[in-house]
Protein backbone atom coordinates (compact mmCIF):
# COMPACT_ATOMS: atom_id res chain seq x y z
CA UNK A 1 0.00 0.00 0.00
CA UNK A 2 1.36 3.53 -1.14
CA UNK A 3 1.94 5.66 1.70
CA UNK A 4 -0.24 9.32 1.19
CA UNK A 5 1.71 12.28 0.70
CA UNK A 6 1.28 15.14 4.15
CA UNK A 7 -0.14 17.55 3.56
CA UNK A 8 2.76 20.19 3.64
CA UNK A 9 4.35 18.05 1.05
CA UNK A 10 1.10 18.53 -1.78
CA UNK A 11 1.09 21.97 -0.74
CA UNK A 12 4.71 22.11 -1.56
CA UNK A 13 4.00 20.29 -4.76
CA UNK A 14 0.87 22.16 -5.74
CA UNK A 15 3.13 25.58 -5.68
CA UNK A 16 5.91 24.48 -7.27
CA UNK A 17 3.90 23.56 -10.93
CA UNK A 18 4.36 25.59 -13.40
CA UNK A 19 1.19 26.91 -14.43
CA UNK A 20 0.89 28.00 -10.48
CA UNK A 21 4.11 30.12 -10.93
CA UNK A 22 3.22 31.35 -14.41
CA UNK A 23 0.05 32.28 -13.02
CA UNK A 24 1.79 34.57 -9.89
CA UNK A 25 4.47 36.42 -12.45
CA UNK A 26 1.25 37.28 -14.48
CA UNK A 27 -1.21 38.46 -11.81
CA UNK A 28 2.22 40.43 -10.62
CA UNK A 29 3.06 41.76 -13.67
CA UNK A 30 -0.85 42.86 -14.53
CA UNK A 31 -0.57 44.75 -11.64
CA UNK A 32 2.20 46.72 -12.72
CA UNK A 33 1.10 47.21 -15.47
CA UNK A 34 -2.19 48.42 -14.11
CA UNK A 35 -0.44 51.70 -12.51
CA UNK A 36 1.42 52.24 -15.80
CA UNK A 37 -2.02 52.37 -17.65
CA UNK A 38 -3.66 54.38 -14.67
CA UNK A 39 -0.76 56.77 -14.49
CA UNK A 40 -1.07 57.25 -18.36
CA UNK A 41 -4.77 57.67 -18.47
CA UNK A 42 -5.38 59.87 -15.61
CA UNK A 43 -1.82 62.02 -16.28
CA UNK A 44 -1.31 62.40 -19.66
CA UNK A 45 -4.65 61.16 -21.91
CA UNK A 46 -7.45 62.55 -19.67
CA UNK A 47 -6.08 65.72 -19.43
CA UNK A 48 -5.66 66.16 -23.39
CA UNK A 49 -9.26 64.72 -23.50
CA UNK A 50 -10.64 67.28 -20.98
CA UNK A 51 -8.87 69.88 -23.07
CA UNK A 52 -10.50 68.65 -26.56
CA UNK A 53 -13.80 68.55 -24.71
CA UNK A 54 -13.56 72.21 -23.31
CA UNK A 55 -11.76 71.26 -20.12
CA UNK A 56 -13.91 68.61 -18.66
CA UNK A 57 -12.62 66.82 -15.47
CA UNK A 58 -14.76 63.16 -15.99
CA UNK A 59 -12.89 61.81 -12.80
CA UNK A 60 -14.97 64.99 -11.55
CA UNK A 61 -18.34 63.86 -13.57
CA UNK A 62 -21.23 63.16 -11.39
CA UNK A 63 -24.92 63.03 -10.69
CA UNK A 64 -27.18 64.29 -7.67
CA UNK A 65 -29.80 61.88 -6.70
CA UNK A 66 -31.63 63.33 -3.68
CA UNK A 67 -31.42 66.94 -4.51
CA UNK A 68 -33.04 67.48 -0.70
CA UNK A 69 -29.74 67.93 1.42
CA UNK A 70 -28.53 70.69 -1.43
CA UNK A 71 -26.31 70.30 -4.54
CA UNK A 72 -22.63 69.52 -3.60
CA UNK A 73 -19.86 71.67 -6.14
CA UNK A 74 -17.64 68.82 -6.11
CA UNK A 75 -17.83 65.19 -5.62
CA UNK A 76 -15.54 64.68 -2.76
CA UNK A 77 -18.23 67.58 -0.94
CA UNK A 78 -20.82 65.16 -2.12
CA UNK A 79 -18.71 61.96 -0.29
CA UNK A 80 -18.06 64.10 2.80
CA UNK A 81 -21.75 65.25 3.12
CA UNK A 82 -22.89 61.57 2.38
CA UNK A 83 -25.20 62.96 -0.71
CA UNK A 84 -26.14 59.53 -2.90
CA UNK A 85 -24.30 60.47 -6.36
CA UNK A 86 -23.66 58.76 -9.29
CA UNK A 87 -19.89 59.17 -10.04
CA UNK A 88 -20.03 58.47 -13.74
CA UNK A 89 -16.75 60.36 -14.54
CA UNK A 90 -14.84 57.68 -12.87
CA UNK A 91 -16.41 55.17 -15.01
CA UNK A 92 -15.27 56.83 -17.99
CA UNK A 93 -11.90 57.07 -16.70
CA UNK A 94 -11.93 52.99 -16.42
CA UNK A 95 -13.95 52.36 -19.79
CA UNK A 96 -10.88 54.10 -21.41
CA UNK A 97 -8.28 52.70 -19.06
CA UNK A 98 -10.27 48.72 -19.90
CA UNK A 99 -10.15 50.27 -23.67
CA UNK A 100 -6.12 51.13 -24.13
CA UNK A 101 -5.30 47.70 -21.75
CA UNK A 102 -7.52 45.95 -24.43
CA UNK A 103 -5.88 47.46 -27.55
CA UNK A 104 -2.25 46.73 -25.62
CA UNK A 105 -2.91 42.96 -24.75
CA UNK A 106 -4.69 42.65 -28.47
CA UNK A 107 -1.42 43.99 -30.26
CA UNK A 108 0.65 41.48 -27.72
CA UNK A 109 -1.15 38.49 -28.59
CA UNK A 110 -1.56 39.57 -32.23
CA UNK A 111 2.69 39.44 -32.34
CA UNK A 112 3.22 36.44 -30.15
CA UNK A 113 0.84 34.55 -32.20
CA UNK A 114 2.76 35.37 -35.61
CA UNK A 115 5.61 34.22 -33.76
CA UNK A 116 4.42 30.80 -32.47
CA UNK A 117 2.44 30.18 -35.99
CA UNK A 118 3.44 26.79 -37.32
CA UNK A 119 2.83 28.37 -41.00
CA UNK A 120 5.72 28.72 -43.22
CA UNK A 121 6.31 32.28 -44.44
CA UNK A 122 4.90 33.09 -47.28
CA UNK A 123 8.27 33.90 -49.51
CA UNK A 124 9.46 30.44 -48.47
CA UNK A 125 9.66 28.05 -51.63
CA UNK A 126 8.70 24.23 -51.12
CA UNK A 127 11.02 21.78 -50.80
CA UNK A 128 9.24 18.44 -51.79
CA UNK A 129 6.46 17.78 -54.38
CA UNK A 130 4.51 15.01 -54.69
CA UNK A 131 5.57 11.76 -57.49
CA UNK A 132 2.96 12.16 -60.15
CA UNK A 133 3.01 8.42 -60.36
CA UNK A 134 3.00 6.54 -56.85
CA UNK A 135 2.60 10.48 -54.86
CA UNK A 136 5.26 9.78 -52.39
CA UNK A 137 7.01 12.81 -51.37
CA UNK A 138 10.48 13.26 -53.12
CA UNK A 139 12.88 16.65 -53.41
CA UNK A 140 11.55 19.30 -55.59
CA UNK A 141 14.79 19.10 -57.69
CA UNK A 142 14.31 15.35 -58.09
CA UNK A 143 14.37 14.10 -61.67
CA UNK A 144 14.08 10.46 -60.58
CA UNK A 145 11.65 9.93 -57.75
CA UNK A 146 13.46 7.22 -55.52
CA UNK A 147 10.39 5.34 -54.20
CA UNK A 148 9.07 3.74 -57.65
CA UNK A 149 12.19 4.79 -60.07
CA UNK A 150 9.63 6.78 -62.34
CA UNK A 151 11.68 8.90 -64.58
CA UNK A 152 9.86 13.04 -64.01
CA UNK A 153 9.52 15.49 -66.56
CA UNK A 154 11.57 18.54 -65.39
CA UNK A 155 9.93 22.04 -65.81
Amino acid sequence: MAKSKGFVQEFRDFIARGNVIDLAVGVIIGAAFNKIVTSLVEGILMPFIGLITGRIDFAGMFYVLDKSNGIPVSLAEAKAKAIPVVAYGQFINDLISFLIVAFVIFLIVKRVNRLWSDEPAESEEPTTKNCPFCVSAIPVKATRCPQCTSELQTA
